[in-house]
């Protein structure tokens, strides 16, 4: 579990990067220089760890490339103490990205050897999220709703409901939608009914899965 300087200087390379395609919110950009990427990642990918690049982590599933984890944690405007739920650990980079920008994070994972390794990684590194469950995220956390704001880490066909109405008021919902590839989308919660929707461009996310059982 080795973090060097030849890693933080990498890491600056890759803050750089990311502000050069647009990414201005401090907070973010603070996060992803202090967070040891390769440490999320498969040994044999360590050498590529800060190159912009997703990469898989098993089960199916990827850790998003550093420019997405960017961009959705910029649309979310994360203020100290926000309580966020994300649907998605997967590696648990973008939960740790979260929790360093000082949110209280809620996160849901849907692939069950996924959420033991990464539950026992986040631990190693000293990460604590408020809660982090195996379960389907498209029925989000309702028992600890609502929240200041809501990720989605997976490509999702349609905006799930239950998601929309675990929101606070004001708060602000970040998923991309889409089939084949996905639109990033963010939803802010203006009254109990009524939700403002913007739309970002192309993106490209593996599905968001629904549990059968």
């Amino acid at each position: 579990m080795k973090d060097t300087a030849k890693h933080q200087g990498l890491r600056n390379q890759l803050v750089n990067v990311l502000e050069q395609k647009g990414i201005k919110d401090k907070n973010v950009l603070e996060a992803i220089r202090n967070i040891p990427r390769h440490l999320f990642l498969d040994s044999s990918f360590e050498d590529y760890a800060y190159q912009d690049k997703a990469f898989p982590i098993g089960a199916g599933q990827t850790i998003s490339q550093p420019y997405t984890v960017a961009f959705q944690s910029q649309l979310l405007e994360v203020e100290k103490d926000h309580k966020i739920l994300e649907i998605g650990t997967g590696s648990g980079y973008q939960t740790t990205v979260l929790f360093k920008m000082g949110a209280k994070v809620y996160s849901v994972e849907r692939q069950h050897e996924l959420f033991k390794t990464t539950s026992h990684l986040l631990r190693k590194l000293g990460i604590r999220p408020k809660h982090l469950s195996f379960g389907d995220g498209y029925k989000g956390l309702p028992n600890y709703a609502p929240f200041d704001s809501i990720i989605v880490t997976a490509g999702a066909p349609f905006i799930p409901k239950p998601l929309m109405a675990q929101l606070k008021v004001g708060g602000r919902l970040v998923i991309p939608v889409g089939e084949e590839k996905q639109i990033m989308t963010l939803l802010i919660r203006k009254t109990e009914t009524r939700f403002e929707k913007h739309e970002f461009g192309d993106f490209r996310f593996v599905p968001l899965l629904e549990d059968k059982n």
